[in-house]
């Protein structure tokens, strides 16, 4: 699992954060400073575990049904589909317009220094191997690298390249976005600027929802244009043509299975297993790891591959990886199943190499033999010598970034489609504005009045009124908002059924926390000295904060909050949409204890739910929201922003944006307070 350093998120992990802020709380020498309250903080862990097991059993039924090769011909065709609905529509093909700017000559092959443009403007960097004193055409292979720093010169990459080259095969290693040569953020200032590869990708990745987009088509659209180029060279046999990588390029390597089917031939290293592992071994991946819809679609690793049946494709693995070969071992087993339907159960394999992550040798020479068994090209089944290049002897461009020749960055074709959603969209009247954001929230039907539990009480907390209950409110099966409601004395059962006006606020990252800090609750208190004051944390907020992914890790940009948010996108059920019906579940209880006039409040990332919540409930009377996000079209229209994955919605901006909700909510008196742009969180 990869730890980031210098991600322009927050510089204190959560704990720490709020331990800050609550020794700053204390009023006089020798009180107690208390951690904030989190009861529950595996709830929401054991609700997606159950989610991503109830969405695997998608796929377990259909491949359960399949009995003839006409059944396996039929699952074939149909992940297929689902894989396209994933990744939605490729752009047209446009000119590659590659030009060579050098080359490297070796005992036995060249390296070429290509450049070509997958997208107008969006150049990549790759290097040609290209065999000395062979017979062409020659079977090619698009090799696709992980996540290193220098991307194409990184030695295990160099090194199956050369391996495959010195055997006769042509190979285009290209560097990935946001590594090697294609750095995205070079003109950011450094203390701004994220980390190569999975820094970089999720920057720009997650900022790709707003607008419709997914990162992980997008690299592999520059795949599909390399073997676009790979097959434009005269050296190239068609009738033989190999993907393979390793890591964040063995996912790249998986997908491309699923989106293409021209490789005759694939390898991909150190990352096929299952979602459902990575889910219950607590384990974040990228956001181009993550197809949105994919679970909620039934698709699993294995799929992807099965899309290219029965073409040969070996699974390569490491048995002291974190992708947990387990899950290796249970892909191999349905895409054995489906071949062995299609009569070529030999055409695939699993190689478990003795290793952690990455590819090593032994991995390597499985790939070889398994690339030499397709195309006969070689008997060789050890590795050649090698001779590991420096970076700048494989750079294509004049001092290593494509920055110097005015490449386009990502950022810039999201904030061009951004700009561009702007001008079309037009004001949607109330009604439709809200079926709007119901839909686009993916919320679950509301039936009957939630269910509740009423937590042991706790004294002591130093709340600014003497007693408070807590509430675990049943928002869905297993899974529930915590709501403290204050009082004047000590109410230790359910709450008063008479009529009273209430105020809810939902909490940034802490109810607990934010009654002794937060100055907001006192102005409310103040001002609404007569109504119930109550408090909400939804679900993976306060008292149901992950503690999972690593110690501290709930504020880190590879940490449990955005986990669950890419996540949630897999399962097509949006993390800021599960708040907000967490909220509205609030609410409905609120109206069944007759609190049927609610003033909502929320500060900062409880803001999200509240406003969406405010438009579609009708107890709601008055919103006050502080530090609300100023709209969705500034993050997708900025470089850089702080803001989370759990905040955004996938093609929110194709529809609305947040002005909109707020020109709606003032007929609820809105108040908006000290509003936050993307740079703060």
């Amino acid at each position: 699992m990869l730890r980031l350093s210098g991600w322009p998120l927050m510089a204190l992990p959560l704990a720490s954060a709020l331990r800050a802020q609550e020794t700053q709380t204390k009023s006089k020498p020798g009180e107690t400073a208390f951690l904030p309250l989190n009861r529950f903080p595996r709830m929401v862990q054991e609700f997606f575990v159950e989610q991503v097991r109830a969405a695997e059993q998608i796929g377990a039924k259909a491949r359960a049904a399949l009995s003839t090769k006409a059944d396996a011909e039929a699952y074939v065709r149909a992940v297929r589909e689902k894989i396209r609905a994933a990744f939605g529509p490729f752009p047209e093909k446009t000119p590659l317009n590659s030009r060579v700017t050098g080359s490297v000559e070796r005992d036995v092959y060249r390296v070429e220094k290509v450049i070509f443009e997958s997208r107008p403007g969006l150049l990549v960097t790759a290097n040609l191997y290209v065999p000395n004193n062979r017979k062409f055409p020659a079977p090619g292979v698009v090799g696709s690298c992980g996540h290193s720093d220098n991307g194409k010169a990184s030695e295990p990459y160099q090194s199956f390249a050369q391996g495959l080259a010195r055997q006769g095969y042509v190979v285009l290693l290209f560097d990935p976005i946001g590594q090697g040569e294609r750095l995205q953020y070079t003109a950011l200032d450094s203390k701004l600027r994220p980390r190569p590869g999975v820094g970089e990708h999720l920057l720009a990745g997650n900022q790709q929802f707003l607008i419709g987009e997914f990162f992980g088509a997008w690299r592999a659209w520059d795949g599909i244009r390399a073997l676009d180029y790979l097959l434009s060279r005269p050296e190239v046999d068609p009738k033989h043509i190999g993907i393979t990588g390793n890591s964040g390029g063995g996912t790249l390597t998986t997908w491309l299975c699923g989106v293409e089917s021209r490789w005759t031939m694939a390898a991909p290293g150190c990352f096929v297993t299952t979602f459902r592992r990575n889910v219950e071994n607590e384990l974040p991946a990228d956001t181009e790891q993550c197809p949105p819809k994919a679970l909620a679609l039934g698709l699993d690793h294995a799929d992807f591959l099965a899309a290219l049946a029965p073409k040969p494709v070996i699974i390569l693995s490491q048995e002291k990886d974190y992708f947990d070969t387990r899950g290796a071992e249970e892909a191999f087993a349905r895409l054995r199943q489906i071949y062995r339907l299609l009569g070529a159960e030999d055409d695939v394999q699993l190689f478990t190499g003795p290793n952690p992550h990455g590819y090593s040798k032994e991995n390597r020479e499985a790939m070889y033999r398994w690339f030499n068994r397709a195309t006969r090209i070689s008997g060789q089944t050890k590795e050649p010598e090698l001779v590991i290049e420096k970076d700048e002897t494989l750079w294509c461009t004049p001092k290593g970034q494509v920055a110097e020749l005015n490449s386009r960055t990502l950022f810039s074709f999201t904030q061009e489609k951004a700009t561009s959603l702007a001008r079309q969209r037009s004001g949607l009247p109330p009604e439709e504005l809200r079926r709007a954001v119901a839909n686009i929230l993916k919320l679950p039907a509301r039936i009957g009045v939630p269910d509740y539990r009423i937590l042991r009480a706790l004294r002591g907390r130093r709340h600014p009124k003497p007693s408070f209950t807590t509430y675990a409110v049943n928002s869905e099966a297993n899974l529930c908002a915590l709501v403290y409601r204050l009082s004047d004395t000590a109410h230790l059962s359910r709450p008063p059924r008479e009529p009273h006006r209430a105020v809810l606020y939902v909490s940034h990252h802490s109810s607990d926390a934010e009654l002794r800090s937060e100055p907001l609750v006192a102005e409310i208190l103040k001002a609404e000295a007569a109504a119930d004051f109550w408090t909400c944390d939804v679900r993976g907020i306060g008292e149901s904060r992950p503690d999972t992914c690593g110690t501290d890790q709930f504020l880190t940009p590879y940490g449990s909050d955005f986990f669950y948010a890419i996540h949630s996108l897999m399962l097509d059920r949006p993390y800021a949409g599960q708040r907000t019906h967490d909220l509205l579940r609030v609410l409905d209880w609120f109206k069944s204890c007759g609190r049927t006039e609610v003033h909502l409040v929320a500060r900062g990332w409880g803001t999200i739910p509240a406003t969406f919540a405010a438009l579609l409930s009708e107890v709601v009377a008055q919103v006050t929201l502080k530090n609300p996000l100023t709209s969705y079209q500034a993050i997708a229209e900025t470089e850089h922003y702080r803001w989370p994955l759990s905040a955004f919605l996938p093609g929110v901006l194709l529809k609305f944006d947040l002005p909109d909700c707020y020109g709606a909510l003032e007929a609820k008196k809105l108040r908006l307070i000290e509003p936050w742009g993307p740079e703060a969180s």
